[in-house]
């Protein structure tokens, strides 16, 4: 059977900055099947959606509360599926998000395990007791900044969270835990989606004995008390491969279907290997090496590439120059030539690099990054880390579709 996805180019889009058709403002599944045609017109092989899923928006459909649903500010399961068959009319396979990692603290599954520690559910979640003095129980860091302990007074524990309060992470050492997240897999797969964009999936366990992470040393002052640690124990924990193997088993039971891990940290690369290696585990992986990098360089594209190689066992790798969690890459790197220019060699780089290219909405005009002033931010993390960070906002706008028409034909 030929890989359809090796090599691939997908299409990432945003659903609440592509298109919106019903005029509240955000984009919606009408939306992306009113534009589909203009994506296979681009040529791409398939499509990558960002989480469109019922959510209490916290962190924009990245804090699910209901796995099996679509979110009203976006349409109907029934949106969906008209989706899927007029995406795969037009010759495109149509990736989804899954966010393993964590719920929204709105999920159901949450609002029981938080009731007290002997329920059904009592174990689905990250809880520990506080240190004697009422301190969180270890030094561990949110990526959004501070404390990843809250203090929950019900259980009168504290439950962890890598990224928000309001998204606290589950428990994947338990098998439970496990088998409700593969019937989410096959919910989608059954509906007819082509495969998983896998969200901070190296997030998804921890250390079960809670140790402290050492210090990192920084070179300079970071915004984030994130980045003052090695995340040796609140993340990467080597038993995620063998949930891994439980999913592509899942995945495998459904034809040709792809799965694409986001991986993020200071081992990515042997991270991205580890779970792609051999035919067990996940077809592909993306990092943010270029996604971060305030500058691009033969060096930089040489060392990347180079992690890979073309042997039978190896993994797949993936490259993506923009997405929605980082300022586009026409603004972080260019050099002060035509931007127009600028912004079709590095489209041609992009295909250029061995692996599956993911595209960003708006990256094939050669959007740069918006200009949001702090007043108007959405964005968490930026709130939270403001002025030291760009934020993700700028990223986040919507889709130019007509100039001649007021915010550019998007609402």
């Amino acid at each position: 059977m030929s890989e359809w996805w090796r090599g691939a180019v997908l299409y990432q889009i945003y659903p609440r900055s592509f298109l919106d058709t019903n005029g509240d403002g955000i984009g919606d599944l009408p939306g992306i099947i009113e534009r589909l045609d203009y994506v296979a017109d681009l040529g791409v092989d398939g499509i990558w959606i960002s989480p469109f899923f019922k959510s209490p928006q916290r962190d924009f459909g990245y804090d699910v509360s209901d796995y099996h649903d679509v979110d009203p500010l976006f349409g109907t399961l029934d949106d969906f599926d008209q989706l899927v068959e007029r995406a795969h009319g037009l010759g495109l396979k149509v990736i989804i998000d899954q966010v393993y990692s964590h719920t929204s603290d709105k999920h159901e599954w949450f609002d029981t395990s938080r009731q007290d520690r002997t329920n059904e559910k009592a174990d689905w979640y990250v809880w520990a007791d506080p240190k004697p003095d009422g301190s969180p129980p270890n030094n561990w860091q949110s990526v959004f900044t501070g404390s990843a302990w809250t203090w929950d007074s019900r259980r009168h524990q504290y439950f962890f969270h890598n990224f928000l309060d309001s998204q606290p992470d589950l428990n994947l050492h338990n098998p439970h835990v496990q088998d409700a997240l593969l019937d989410v897999a096959r919910f989608w797969l059954s509906r007819g989606v082509d495969g998983f964009r896998l969200d901070a999936i190296n997030f998804a366990m921890h250390d079960p004995e809670l140790r402290d992470n050492p210090p990192y040393d920084l070179k300079r002052p970071s915004a984030r008390t994130f980045d003052y640690q090695i995340h040796q124990y609140n993340q990467s924990y080597p038993d995620i491969p063998r949930f891994l193997e439980r999913l592509r088993a899942v995945t495998d039971a459904y034809d040709d279907r792809f799965t694409l891990a986001e991986i993020g940290g200071i081992d990515r690369f042997g991270e991205m290997h580890t779970f792609t290696e051999g035919n067990t585990r996940l077809n592909a992986a993306y990092s943010f090496d270029y996604l971060y990098a305030n500058r691009i360089s033969t060096r930089h594209i040489a060392r990347a590439a180079n992690k890979w190689t073309s042997e039978p066992s190896a993994g797949w790798p993936s490259w993506a120059f923009s997405n929605h969690d980082a300022p586009r890459c026409i603004s972080r790197w260019h050099d002060g030539s035509d931007p127009e220019t600028y912004s079709k060699l590095m489209a041609l780089l992009l295909l250029t690099l061995r692996g599956n290219a993911v595209i960003y909405q708006g990256e094939e005009l050669g959007l740069p990054q918006a200009d949001v002033p702090f007043e108007r931010l959405q964005d968490p993390e930026a709130i939270a880390n403001w002025p030291r960070t760009l934020g993700r906002d700028g990223a986040r706008t919507p889709m130019p579709w007509d100039s001649s028409h007021s915010f550019a034909g998007f609402s």
